[in-house]
């Protein structure tokens, strides 16, 4: 199936500690955090609000127990600020990533973005869509970022999300043909197109080429049902667990490895799924993702 030593496996810290609510797992640490991802068998991470900010300090930590950095969220305001800042703070984080040995990182457009808004509905209509000029001046800015990406030998990995301005299928296929593919790959999330009311299998087949990092979320249904109804923002849905862990939900995972393994990805296979660690203990619910990626992917 995969190629084992070009496909690897991580897991977000976000199961542990919410960088949107810090408040949730406020009493885990970042030593127990990659600890436990160690132990439940994962060999990469992504940065959370709880990681050492000297790059030196961060590699020793994850040296020793094994670990790697596979990539970080980048916030970027295309639409709001001027491109110059954003470019700036983009190289910083290129550097910050380059210097723990990641070549990945992971771009959400945050201008007019919903998705921290506790008192707004993430589904019903509430979220900004954009004009065809700011489409314009978001997918250019897009792939100037990219350019800058390459140069430092990353790949761009654009983040579709809940409550920003590339949600849908639709959004994400305009964004796609609007950038180049060369500059802009896809962070593919197989909970958020989920979420979204997408088909993420359908999303994988048309965009497999330019999957640059993957996010493994499953959805669970009875809880995603209840946000358009009840009127719930992004985050409440979070908190009362409409993410949890591949093989615990409603996502069928079986066509997605397959697919993504019959096109050749290479690069991390990460699980993200954000949970209440009060509710969803981290390392139970990191070993039984583990536990189901080795049945079901071979890895």
């Amino acid at each position: 199936m995969f190629n084992k030593e070009k496909v690897h496996l991580g897991i977000a810290p976000i199961g542990w500690c919410n960088d949107d609510m810090p408040e949730l797992g406020a009493e885990n640490t970042f030593r127990q955090t990659v600890s436990e991802m160690a132990l439940a068998g994962f060999t990469g991470t992504e940065i959370g609000n709880k990681y050492p900010t000297d790059p030196k300090e961060l590699k020793w930590e994850l040296d020793l127990r094994g670990m790697r950095i596979a990539s970080r969220w980048f916030s970027s305001f295309l639409l709001t600020k001027p491109f110059e800042e954003v470019a700036a703070d983009f190289e910083r984080n290129l550097g910050f990533l380059a210097a723990v040995g990641a070549n990945r990182i992971n771009v959400s457009e945050q201008s007019h973005s919903i998705q921290g808004q506790t008192g707004t509905p993430v589904l019903g209509g509430a979220k900004y869509v954009m004009n065809d000029a700011e489409w314009a001046q978001f997918c250019q800015g897009l792939d100037q970022l990219g350019e800058i990406a390459n140069k430092h030998g990353f790949k761009l990995c654009f983040h579709h999300h809940m409550g920003t301005v590339v949600q849908t299928a639709e959004e994400t296929d305009r964004m796609m043909a609007s950038t180049s593919p060369d500059k802009v790959f896809l962070c593919y999330d197989t909970g958020h197109f989920t979420f979204a009311g997408e088909d993420p299998l359908a999303m994988l087949r048309e965009y497999a080429d330019r999957v640059g990092h993957v996010h493994l979320k499953d959805m669970r249904r009875q809880v995603v049902d209840q946000v358009a109804p009840g009127g719930w923002s992004f985050l409440k849905a979070v908190r009362e667990g409409a993410f949890t862990v591949p093989g615990d939900g409603c996502v069928a995972f079986d066509p997605v490895f397959e697919l993504l393994s019959k096109s050749g990805y290479e690069g991390w296979l990460l699980v993200e799924a954000e949970q209440d660690p009060a509710k969803a203990n981290p390392l139970e619910y990191a070993i039984k993702a583990r536990k189901f990626i080795r049945e079901h992917a071979n890895l």
